[in-house]
């Protein structure tokens, strides 16, 4: 599944191919489209657990106004991934609560 309309950014129009890193696996996403629609192409479904229960959370709103989707990306926590292109060589992580720098 792609996403192709987005209710805040423009429209997309997919790209190259390009390649991400998600928790040292190597996964195939196109320039222009989000973080989360790559990784739910991809089947991933968890991007962080919460800090005080560790429940997993993933994809909610898709608008940026929730934090479910936030993930730790090159190094700098609390990225919303369904905001944020891709970009060929990012290395993503599963956050785990509030996230660490550097992690």
């Amino acid at each position: 599944m792609r996403i192709f309309k987005h209710p805040i950014i423009e429209d997309f129009n997919r790209g190259k191919k390009v390649r991400i890193e998600v928790d040292g696996k190597t996964i195939d996403a196109y320039e222009g489209e989000t973080i989360a629609a790559a990784l739910a192409a991809s089947d991933i479904k968890i991007f962080r657990y919460t800090k005080k229960n560790h429940d997993p959370r993933g994809i909610y709103c898709g608008i940026g106004y929730c934090t479910d989707c936030m993930m730790t990306v090159n190094g700098q926590p609390n990225i919303r991934t369904c905001m944020t292109k891709v970009k060929d060589g990012m290395k993503i992580k599963t956050q785990d609560g509030r996230g660490k720098w550097g992690g």
